[in-house]
């Protein structure tokens, strides 16, 4: 399956952004999907995954209560709603689809996105 991200860019502290990862190639509802971020100098951390059906997900404790990741199977998408974000939020973020497991690990997951960037001023 190919991803594709989008809907990265500059906001302020406080801000919300919307990012979108768009799939291809194979039948979407198949797969799991995760949100991961990595900033410059750190491993790539998991943000969230939601279940092939769309009925679980998972946080990292960081963003708990203000990112929401949903799918819409039927537009092959998967999304992260991202409100009142921090500086310590900046990052690219990466989708990932896994076909076996729904996971926090990057190691888990088959498929990525080229990644979209997230910088957020103080």
């Amino acid at each position: 399956v190919q991803l594709q991200a989008s809907g990265g860019g500059l906001v302020q502290a406080g801000g919300s952004l919307r990012l979108s990862c768009a799939a291809s190639g194979r039948t979407f509802s198949n797969y799991n999907m995760g949100w991961f971020r990595q900033a410059p100098g750190k491993e790539r951390e998991f943000v969230a995954a939601i279940r092939w059906s769309g009925d679980s997900t998972y946080y990292a404790d960081s963003v708990k209560g203000r990112f929401t990741i949903s799918r819409d199977n039927a537009k092959n998408t998967v999304y992260l709603q991202m409100n009142s974000l921090k500086p310590g939020d900046t990052a690219v973020y990466y989708c990932a689809a896994s076909g076996r497991y729904y996971s926090v690990y990057p190691s888990s997951y088959d498929y990525w996105g080229q990644g979209t960037q997230v910088t957020v001023s103080s």
